[in-house]
């Protein structure tokens, strides 16, 4: 087995009628055990590049490698081998939860404990029919149905739309949990912070190109951009970009005999350094230098 559990290269995708491309050359690796998330706005080509990564899309140009095998071709016993959420609600309206995990256990050579499933996303004991559920109980269902089968590869399409903050954060530990398994995971999702907890890499998709390709601490050239510290001198705030925030504090505190009011250090947020890198469409020069990305 490659240590490569995703690889794409120059893959491409144009629907008919559109101006540009929904995928234009994205180059992508998603090492076994690695947790990626793919972060873009809406129409940048995310889910493009899931569905083809997924088997359920036709591609236009471009190589594709999930688990050594070309989801394009693959057959039945590939796609045992990875579990799918997909943006889209379960349309199992008319079972209950446990009817529908049980259901889908059955496809599988080696399931999860139905039961077992259900605690994990946090539906045990739910006995109401799926339609009868609130939107965030269904994506629920939506996320057991994708890992009862105990895939080797789990896509993850935006799995916490609907969620409340308890239920999001319930959720981040099930794929820490299955991270922690070994389980490869690659996730889209419109919430930086879901991204930052949960990832090993982040890739940042605007106009069909992957911008940038890095850690959560590291996209953006985000560890070594200068810090922000702020302070209030004669009734006035006061800020100063400095790369030796430790420096000028010490500085500062020495001018003001100790406490220094209305102290603040800032450093550039990942939400800072995501925006900056959908407004400007490329990678800062630091991080390209660094072949960031991609």
């Amino acid at each position: 087995m490659t240590t490569t559990a995703i690889r794409v290269r120059g893959l491409r995708k144009h629907y008919p009628g559109a101006a540009r491309p929904a995928v234009d050359g994205i180059d992508l690796d998603v090492e076994h055990g690695e947790v990626v998330a793919v972060l873009g706005p809406n129409g940048a080509g995310k889910t493009t590049v899931v569905e083809i990564l997924e088997g359920y899309r036709h591609r236009d140009g471009g190589e594709v490698a999930v688990l050594g095998t070309d989801p394009g071709r693959a057959g039945r016993d590939w796609r045992v081998r990875i579990g799918v959420v997909a943006q889209t609600a379960t349309d199992l309206l008319d079972l209950t939860p446990a009817e529908a995990v049980r259901h889908f256990a059955g496809y599988y050579p080696d399931p999860r404990d139905p039961d077992d499933v259900l605690e994990l996303v946090g539906l045990g004991g739910v006995r109401q029919l799926v339609g009868q559920l609130s939107g965030g109980q269904r994506r629920r269902v939506d996320v057991a149905l994708g890992i009862v089968g105990r895939p080797e590869l789990l896509f993850l399409d935006e799995p916490t739309t609907g969620f409340d903050p308890q239920a999001r954060r319930d959720f981040w530990q099930l794929v820490r949990a299955l991270a922690a398994e070994g389980t490869t995971i690659l996730l889209t999702t419109h919430y930086l912070e879901e991204a930052e907890v949960l990832a090993d890499r982040l890739a940042v998709i605007t106009g069909g190109r992957i911008v940038a390709d890095a850690t959560p601490a590291t996209l953006g050239g985000r560890r070594h951009r200068p810090a922000t510290v702020d302070w209030l001198e004669g009734g006035a705030p006061r800020s100063e970009s400095t790369d030796a925030p430790a420096a000028l504090v010490a500085r500062l505190a020495a001018r003001f005999g100790g406490e220094v009011p209305g102290l603040a250090v800032r450093r550039p947020s990942l939400e800072d350094v995501y925006l900056e890198l959908l407004a400007t469409g490329q990678a800062p020069v630091e991080l390209a230098a660094a072949g960031g990305a991609r």
